[in-house]
């Protein structure tokens, strides 16, 4: 805290510098959103001035000379919605670059004092619900999410943040209305890329820290229900992040120097027609979190392009890449327990890599266009652990786990979208070839000698090495179009199937048949009400599809496509062009979700660590269920005040072997976040972030197992009898975060002092078992005085609590050239 309050001081000391009247640029492109094709005699103003231009014939636009600010750009075409772009920062340092995508206007609001307020409207008519929209300039500015979109998502509703047994306060797992972290996809510029933080958990998702660089991102749109049926594999969301292309008429940067890491990008021209973007960032949370004395020690680096060139007036090529280097290890703290140092010696040290790159060429139709893109992702995830801690590692005999896994995804992706008079339909295919090994071992029991050194029990270890390569394949087809009198209604429907070449019957595209239909209703120029229905398939990961038991056999190859169907409804209201209400209420249903052998039980019940899911037996057998309601509000800048608002009730519930419905692991029933940002004169900005989850469920130890085992597994044994029967305290966090702008002549400087967890409210987390051990932590505390007995009868128990308060004050600056 002492840190955030000097940098308030600093900022306080110089805030009544004056450096002159000084002026930025804004300029950028303007599409019809369902032909791609640009707009001539657009006309863009800055609200509250008079200052404004109109798009030439290439629907490019550059307004020069204004000052610096922050403003709310209008945007406004006969026979198109109009549209609102809030919060618009122009600065000296950087131009402002932007691609907007106006949408047809309905016949029915087609006078413009009508359509006003449906400026701030997010909904396609594709998805017409379950859908909202950050801009990159409310990224940047929330408190707590330190740059980070992962994080900053967690404010929308229907969103929780967080792994499982509440790890709420430092995990990125997105989980969308009560469903798993891996049931989302994620698009970057329209290609798929499966990993977007660091330290994800393979075959899962999340990760303490997010790969993207929010100076690349124009928008992020996130769905999460409704899916239009280009996606595939998703079951709860898709997340879409719009890049920016860099700017055309000069070199620009930035640099970003915080108490956690240092970024730079650069962009500008590389030739005519050609743009670029780059950035590279390393972290240094293992040198912060060594200061602050926390165990943990993440190191990663991180970097990102993006080049695009027109090769003709209809015809675009863009290349794009995402890549990071991870390193994850524990260390003892200074302050910590006997027992906290034993257990946290057993964690294991985690090296990951990963990377996307990708190309697409956008083609440009007669009343329409087409995409075609070719990607590639491959991710290393290697893991070790060694009785005794890294001081150990290189030492087989001590040797508890090794993993060498990998995983490769080459996919080609083709689309055409088409519009005839008021109908649009798009249809397209998908090929992906998939390459997956893995080496895994993990020695269960350590051998159990006579007094003499010979073998009394030997040990136990789980090992096995498998390697699969196999196609998915899938098509889509939808069709859309308004009906009624003046278009009141509006109804989209669209069907897709896939396959695969290795599960059994995978070939079958008629078992994974997913229709969908939504309807939208302007019930009046303010007021919507939506409907959507919806069928969606996912196939499980490659972890489970590659495990292979102790003959070698690939058991879990009869396993079937995870369905859910949506029920979804729905009321939008908008009262003004900067404010937006939507209440809705939404019923899922699964069926073939993976349940364990060994156990019976749900993996939705269980969870996942933050290694792997999977490396087990499973049957397609469980079934689901997640229903609820949401509450939504947002105001875009209005009189220098934005906020969002969200609560969400629900429940989130699976059966395993016996057929009886349980509380998944991400079953915390209450949602709610608040997100509240005031600009002030002079360049000052202050933010605020609550957030509130219900306290996750969690399953309790079996005491007589758990001490009968301990010495056996190194951890305690869950009594599955009473599964996810307990539930942690309810988890909250209240984020500040205080930004001054400085402007210069064509430089920018952006100090910033962000808290999380200001109030220093303990985070809840479920507790670990373990023995007592003597104060010098040379040995196990024993209720007789003699040495630890093999079965662990006279050793003494102990839950390690870990509930704990981190407060994580961040300052840095940002310098734009």
């Amino acid at each position: 805290m002492r840190l955030f309050y000097a940098l308030t001081l600093l900022m306080l000391s110089i805030g009544n510098l004056s450096f002159g009247q000084n002026t930025g640029v804004l300029s950028g492109t303007i599409r019809d959103r369902a032909t791609q094709q640009q707009l001539p005699g657009v006309t863009v103003a800055l609200e509250g001035t008079s200052l404004g231009t109109a798009t030439d014939e290439q629907g490019r636009f550059r307004l020069a000379d204004i000052p610096t600010g922050s403003y709310n750009v209008r945007v406004s075409f006969v026979g198109y919605e109009p549209l609102l772009r809030a919060n618009t920062v122009i600065t000296s340092g950087n131009a402002n670059i932007v691609s907007l995508q106006l949408a047809p206007a309905a016949q029915a609001l087609g006078e413009v004092t009508v359509t006003a307020s449906r400026a701030i409207r997010v909904a396609t008519a594709e998805t017409p619900l379950s859908v909202q929209r950050l801009n990159v300039e409310e990224i940047k500015s929330n408190p707590g999410g330190n740059f980070d979109i992962s994080k900053v998502v967690q404010v929308l509703p229907g969103v929780g943040g967080g792994g499982t047994g509440g790890t709420a306060g430092f995990r990125n797992d997105i989980i969308i209305r009560g469903g798993a972290p891996n049931e989302n996809v994620y698009y970057l510029d329209g290609i798929e890329v499966p990993v977007i933080n660091h330290f994800q958990t393979q075959g899962s998702a999340g990760g303490p820290a997010g790969m993207l660089n929010v100076s690349f991102i124009e928008d992020v749109t996130l769905s999460t229900s409704a899916f239009e049926a280009r996606y595939d594999n998703t079951l709860s969301s898709v997340l879409q992040f719009r890049q920016r292309d860099g700017n055309p008429d000069r070199v620009q940067g930035n640099v970003r120097l915080s108490g956690t890491e240092v970024a730079g990008t650069l962009e500008g021209p590389l030739a005519q027609n050609t743009t670029f973007l780059a950035s590279v960032r390393r972290s240094y949370l293992q040198v912060l979190f060594k200061l602050i004395d926390l165990p943990i020690r993440p190191d990663y680096w991180d970097s990102q392009f993006k080049i695009t060139t027109k090769l003709g007036s209809k015809t675009t090529l863009t290349a794009l890449g995402l890549g990071a280097l991870d390193h994850f290890e524990v260390a003892v703290p200074r302050k910590s327990t006997p027992e906290n140092t034993y257990s946290i010696r057993n964690t294991p040290t985690i090296d990951q890599w990963n990377y996307t790159v990708g190309v697409s060429l956008r083609q440009l139709l007669e009343r329409g266009y087409l995409n075609l893109a070719l990607s590639r992702t491959q991710l290393s995830n290697q893991a070790d652990f060694f009785e005794g801690g890294t001081e150990f590692a290189g030492d087989e005999s001590r040797r508890v786990l090794l993993t060498r896994s990998g995983e490769t995804e080459n996919k080609l992706r083709l689309d055409v979208n088409r519009s005839l008079g008021k109908w649009q339909y798009a249809y397209g295919a998908v090929g992906q070839l998939i390459e997956y090994d893995n080496r895994y071992f993990n020695r269960l029991r350590q051998a159990v000698l006579n007094p003499d050194g010979s073998v009394q029990q030997p040990a136990v270890s789980v090992q096995f090495q498998s390697d699969l390569q196999f196609a998915r394949f899938g098509a889509f087809a939808q069709v859309t179009r308004p009906f009624l009198t003046d278009d009141r209604l509006t109804l989209s429907a669209g069907l897709r199937a896939d396959g695969n070449s290795f599960t059994e019957g995978g070939a079958n595209l008629l078992r994974t048949l997913s229709p969908r239909v939504s309807a939208s209703y302007a019930l009046a120029s303010r007021w919507n009400l939506n409907a959507s229905i919806g069928r969606y398939y996912k196939i499980p990961p490659s972890t489970l599809l590659g495990f292979r038991d102790a003959a070698g056999q690939l058991v879990n190859r009869p396993n079937r496509y995870i369905g859910s169907t949506h029920y979804v409804a729905g009321l939008e209201f908008l009262p003004s062009a900067s404010r937006r209400f939507t209440v809705e209420g939404f019923w899922k249903q699964y069926n073939h979700y993976p349940v364990n052998t060994r156990d019976g039980i749900s993996l939705a019940n269980l969870g996942g660590d933050f290694v792997a899911l999977g490396n087990e037996a499973v049957t397609s057998t469980g079934r689901g269920r997640a229903f609820g309601g949401e509450f939504f509000f947002q105001q875009k800048l209005t009189r220098n005040l934005f906020a969002v608002t969200s609560y969400t009730l629900f429940r989130s519930e699976f059966t395993g072997r016996d057929g009886r419905y349980k509380p998944s692991a991400w079953d915390t029933r209450h949602l709610a976040s608040v997100l509240l940002g005031r600009k002030f004169g002079r360049g000052w900005e202050l933010g605020v972030k609550y957030r509130l989850g219900g306290g996750s469920p969690y399953t309790p130890f079996d005491d007589a197992a758990s001490q009968q085992n301990y010495l056996t597994i190194g951890q305690g044994v869950l009594d599955y009898s009473r599964l996810n029967t307990q539930r942690l305290r309810t988890f909250q966090q209240l984020d500040l975060r205080v930004d001054r702008k400085i402007n210069l002549r064509r430089l920018t400087f952006d100090l910033y002092a962000d808290v999380q967890n200001v109030l220093a409210l303990k985070a809840p987390a479920a507790p670990s078992y373990t023995f007592q051990r003597t104060p010098d932590n040379s040995a196990f505390v024993t209720t007789d005085g003699q040495p630890l007995r093999p079965d662990g009868s006279n050793a003494v128990p102990f839950l390690l609590d870990n509930n704990s308060t981190l407060v994580l004050p961040t300052i840095g600056f940002i310098v734009e050239f």
